[in-house]
C-alpha cells in the first residue's frame, strides 16, 4: 500500500521471517518503521522456520495479506524458495544481513558459517545476561540494598522515571543496573554514602510528563481520586528535590522526558564507559 499524500495514515503488512529467534528482524523492523510517521506496520513474525513445512505455512500467510518481508534464513534452499515466492508474486523482500555479513567477509577474507542462530550459543556472554536480569529483578525498586554496592549502574529518581525498564534493558546489554526510589518524605538509603563501585545515574523528566505517566497508571489501576501522587506542584517538588540532590552528590543526570528506553539506556551505558576509563 502506498500514497503520495503524507498526510494519509497507511497500514502495511510487514512479515518478518527467521530460522532463529527474529530478534535482529524485529529490532531492524521498528528502527525502520519509525522514520514513516504516517505508517503503521501490521507485524508478522514468523520464527524457527527450519523446515519445509514452516516454510510452506509461512508463505500461505503471506499470500493471503501481502506486504513487505524481511528475512534472515541461513539455509540455501529455503532462502531460495522464498525469493522465488516473493518474486512469483511481486512482494518485496530483503535479507537484512546479506550486506553487513558480505562486508565483513570481504573485510576478514573469511567465509561465513550459516549457522542457525549463531549469536545465541550458550557462551559467557549469554550467562552474564541471564546473571544481569536475576540482578536487576532482584535490586529493583529499592529491593536488598545492601547488595547494590556491586551494581555497575545503579539508577535514582521519583516515580515514573522508567527506572525498572532502563534496568531490564541494561541487563539484556549484561549490565549489572539496580534502582532505588526517591519518595517523599523519606530519607535517601545511608548506602548510597558508602557504595563504592556502581556508577549513579540520577534520572529526571518534565513535571507534566510524571503526572500524564502517573494519570495513566492510576487508570490502569481502577484510581479515580485525586491524590498527591498526580497533584503537579507537588510533582514539581519531587523533582526539583531530586534535582538539588543529584547536583549535591555529583550524580549523572540525565532526562528522560522524550526519550525511549534504549535512547536514555544507550546514554547511560556511554557515561558508563567514561566514567570507567576515567576511573582507571
Amino acid at each position: 500500500m502506498s500514497a503520495k499524500n503524507n498526510n494519509i495514515s497507511l497500514y502495511f503488512h510487514i512479515h518478518l521471517i527467521s530460522d532463529s529467534t527474529g530478534e535482529t528482524l524485529v529490532a531492524i523492523m521498528k528502527a525502520s518503521a519509525a522514520q514513516f510517521r504516517n505508517a503503521t506496520a501490521l507485524e508478522h513474525l514468523h520464527t524457527l522456520v527450519r523446515s519445509e513445512e514452516n516454510l510452506q505455512s509461512t508463505l500461505e500467510e503471506i499470500k493471503n495479506k501481502p506486504g513487505v518481508v524481511l528475512y534472515t534464513l541461513m539455509n540455501p534452499d529455503r532462502r531460495k524458495t522464498l525469493e522465488k515466492f516473493c518474486g512469483r508474486n511481486k512482494i518485496p523482500a530483503i535479507s537484512v544481513l546479506d550486506q553487513p555479513i558480505s562486508m565483513l567477509g570481504r573485510y576478514l577474507g573469511s567465509r561465513m558459517i550459516r549457522e542457525v542462530g549463531a549469536q545465541r550459543n550458550l557462551d559467557a556472554e549469554y550467562y552474564n545476561r541471564i546473571e544481569a536480569l536475576d540482578f536487576a529483578m532482584a535490586h529493583d525498586d529499592g529491593q536488598n540494598i545492601m547488595g547494590l554496592n556491586n551494581a555497575d549502574i545503579l539508577l535514582l529518581g521519583i516515580s515514573r522515571t522508567s527506572k525498572t525498564p532502563t534496568c531490564i534493558y541494561l541487563a539484556n546489554r549484561g549490565y549489572l543496573a539496580g534502582n532505588i526510589p526517591l519518595i517523599p518524605g523519606s530519607p535517601l538509603p545511608t548506602i548510597l554514602d558508602e557504595i563504592t563501585k556502581p556508577f549513579v545515574v540520577g534520572l529526571i523528566a518534565s513535571p507534566d510528563r510524571i503526572v500524564q505517566i502517573r494519570e495513566q497508571r492510576l487508570v490502569g489501576l481502577n484510581e479515580t481520586d485525586q491524590t498527591d501522587y498526580i497533584d503537579m506542584d507537588r510533582v514539581r517538588d519531587e523533582m526539583r528535590q531530586a534535582k538539588r540532590m543529584f547536583t549535591k552528590k555529583g550524580y549523572k543526570v540525565i532526562d528522560v522526558t522524550r526519550k525511549s528506553i534504549e535512547e536514555t539506556s544507550a546514554q547511560i551505558i556511554k557515561a558508563y564507559n567514561s566514567h570507567k576509563k576515567i576511573k582507571v
